[in-house]
């Protein structure tokens, strides 16, 4: 099965960018979306062969996730079921027969880490979160995760030390999340790789210099390690200041 995520930064102007081409031409058999920003009756958007399922923030314009997949999937949740953290429409749930799929927008930091004290608060639910659903079936999650993980996830390391998505404290509880047995699918194949980000600025040419950060990620709980078949980063999709990741699991 192939899985695509992607942080489309605004899904109507992401339309406008050629987000239907190249959904088609990315084949998928699951493509989440993060960052969507728009409410419901915005867009009508449907893809032959396709359902999707989508959740909104309460703030207009702001975040919001959605998924559209090939296959029914058993239950579909929507949150992590904790009001503090279920207004912005940053999660959804697939239950699969055989795996649950996440899609996640993880809240930002922001300028001056002014929502670092939240960010840690939700990274140890999201945390626990995933470890129950693990719990009963193997666990494939996706998303911008906003994090840079190691100094080889991002183009200038020593600059971005106390910038939001490379704190200490942010990249210690990315590790406390593969700790907690789920793999980083791109790190997987690619341990040492170089260059290889998923989201620039729209600052300073930034893409045009490939001066980047890796943030956006397929993680799997270990057991599915076997199944791995590949993972991509499709920086040749244009239309975000993101670009598509993938992973393809046999399942």
């Amino acid at each position: 099965m192939k899985f695509i995520s992607w942080n489309v930064n605004g899904l109507r102007a992401c339309m406008g960018k050629g987000f239907a081409d190249a959904f088609k031409a990315l084949d998928a058999d699951f493509f989440c979306l993060q960052e969507t920003k728009m409410q419901a009756g915005q867009l009508d958007l449907a893809f032959e062969g396709y359902q999707s399922y989508w959740n909104y923030a309460e703030k207009k314009g702001y975040s919001g996730t959605a998924i559209f997949t090939r296959h029914n999937p058993l239950s579909v949740r929507y949150g992590l079921g904790l009001e503090e953290h279920d207004t912005e429409g940053r999660v959804i749930t697939l239950e699969m027969p055989s795996f649950f799929l996440v899609t996640v927008y993880t809240p930002n930091s922001q300028d001056g880490l002014r929502r670092l004290d939240y960010r840690m608060q939700w990274d140890d639910a999201f945390r626990e979160y995933l470890q129950k659903l693990d719990a009963e079936k193997p666990v494939v999650v996706c998303g911008d995760l906003n994090v840079a993980h190691q100094e080889i996830d991002l183009k200038n390391p020593k600059t971005n030390r106390r910038n939001a998505g490379f704190t200490d404290e942010e990249r210690a509880k990315f590790t406390a999340l593969l700790g907690a047995g789920f793999t980083d699918t791109f790190r997987f194949f690619n341990p040492t790789l170089e260059g290889a980000y998923s989201w620039w600025s729209y600052r300073f040419r930034a893409r045009e210099k490939n001066a980047g950060w890796r943030i956006d990620y397929f993680l799997t709980s270990q057991a599915l390690e076997p199944r791995l078949q590949q993972a991509a980063i499709h920086n040749e999709v244009m239309g975000s200041d993101h670009c598509p990741v993938e992973v393809c699991i046999d399942l």
